[in-house]
Formats: structure tokens, C-alpha cells, sequence
């Protein structure tokens, strides 16, 4: 006999709900802009109701404080699973910053940009963001903090590099709105990540690749990175 599937509470109903209204309103974001963005199309996209979205979801600004919250949580969540995995002398920083590239260039970085305007001109949206935003940094910080100790380099001197190697990231991405040049963006790379191995000194090539970023709203999407190392190997095998 088969026993019959268990039938989901009303509560976990009211999650799941609430969990496609907030992955929708990340891909809003990523994909039309805060601008353009209207909740009719949020509830589309989650397949809900208007009036389901409006139960969950007081106002506009509620529904992007807790989707941009989510997205964060999503990110933390990942950095922290990949220290767990991944003990800092076997944690190769070329593969870290291939990770911190494919998490930002997947959707984070673009939404970030959405929201930032707002955040500026809006101080009471700017104070719900910060404590969600300070412990993404935490996260990131202690990914970082992990490498850099094994090799005796001071806390001060990791966090100016980790602040230069995020502001590099950010910069590309904004210029990919304009320049969209994949052999350009990963020469860059390239060469900010062999500063950085001789700064540790580490050997290239030292472990195994890290698994993708755990961004579930951007699974759909082509990391950049890959797309990076695709253009790549088919000009080498001169598919143009």
C-alpha cells in the first residue's frame, strides 16, 4: 500500500507563497529595474494573486526590503557554506575570486545597483538594509580572513585587499552595461587574481575548483565566468 503524500499546512502554504513573491521580485529587479518594476507583475511572475501579495506584503517598499533581504541571506548563506567546505589552506584564491565574480555578476551586483539610488535618498528603506547588508560583509570578511591568515598577513592589509578585489568586480560589472567584452573583463581578472596568489604565496593551481555560487534566484543564468571560459575556448579552437 501506498501511502499517501503528506498534505502541506497552511503555514508552509503561506511560506511557499511567500517565498515565490520574493524570488520574483529579485528577478524583477535583475531583469526591468526598480523603476519599471510594479507589483501586477510581481504577482505574475510568483503566479499568485494580487491579493496574495497584499496579504504577505503591506507595501512596495516592504516587499523589496524583505526580496533584497532574501537575496542577501541567499549570498551570506553561500559564502559561509563554502568556509565549512572548504578549510583556508586548501581554498585556492583564484577559485574565491571566480566566486565572488560569478556571485556578484549572476544577479546580485545588478540588483544591488537597482536599489542603491533609493537606499540613498530614502533614509528610514536605507536603516531596514543595514543589518542584512552588514552581515553579508561578515561573511565575505571571514572568507577572506581565512586565506589571508595561513599566510601571515596581517587583518589590516586583507581588508584593503578585499575591498580592492570587491570594488574591482563592482566596476566591471557597471561597465558591462556598456562594454559588453568578455576577453577584456577576463584579462583583468586574470591578472588581479596572479597579484593576489603571489601576495599569498600560493602555488597556481593548488586544489580543486569551489562549486557555483548558492544563488538560487540566478540558477537559469549563465555565470559570466563560464561565458568567459566558452568565448575563450572556442576562439582558441577558432570558432570565432
Amino acid at each position: 500500500m501506498i501511502d499517501a503524500p503528506r498534505r502541506r499546512t497552511q503555514e508552509e502554504r503561506r511560506e511557499e507563497t511567500r517565498a515565490r513573491l520574493l524570488r520574483a521580485t529579485v528577478e524583477a529587479l535583475r531583469d526591468q529595474g526598480l523603476t519599471r518594476l510594479t507589483t501586477p507583475d510581481i504577482a505574475r511572475r510568483a503566479g499568485v494573486s494580487r491579493g496574495a501579495l497584499t496579504y504577505h506584503f503591506a507595501s512596495r517598499e516592504d516587499l523589496l526590503v524583505d526580496s533584497i533581504a532574501w537575496l542577501l541571506d541567499q549570498a551570506t548563506g553561500g559564502l559561509r557554506k563554502l568556509c565549512d567546505a572548504y578549510p583556508a589552506p586548501t581554498m585556492p584564491i583564484e577559485a574565491l575570486v571566480d566566486y565572488l565574480w560569478d556571485m556578484m555578476a549572476s544577479g546580485l551586483f545588478q540588483v544591488t545597483m537597482e536599489f542603491l539610488p533609493e537606499a540613498r535618498h530614502n533614509a528610514p528603506f536605507r536603516e531596514r538594509l543595514l543589518p542584512v547588508v552588514r552581515e553579508f560583509h561578515a561573511a565575505l570578511d571571514a572568507s577572506w580572513t581565512r586565506l589571508s591568515a595561513v599566510a601571515g598577513i596581517p587583518q589590516e592589509e586583507a581588508q584593503v585587499s578585499l575591498n580592492a578585489t570587491m570594488c574591482l568586480i563592482r566596476g566591471m560589472i557597471a561597465q558591462n552595461v556598456l562594454r559588453n567584452d568578455p576577453a577584456y573583463y577576463e584579462a583583468m581578472l586574470g591578472w588581479w587574481k596572479r597579484q593576489l596568489r603571489g601576495w599569498l604565496g600560493q602555488d597556481a593551481g593548488a586544489a580543486a575548483p569551489l562549486p557555483p555560487p548558492i544563488l538560487p534566484a540566478f540558477v537559469h543564468a549563465e555565470p559570466p565566468r563560464k561565458r568567459l571560459v566558452r568565448d575563450r575556448a572556442r576562439r582558441q579552437a577558432g570558432g570565432g
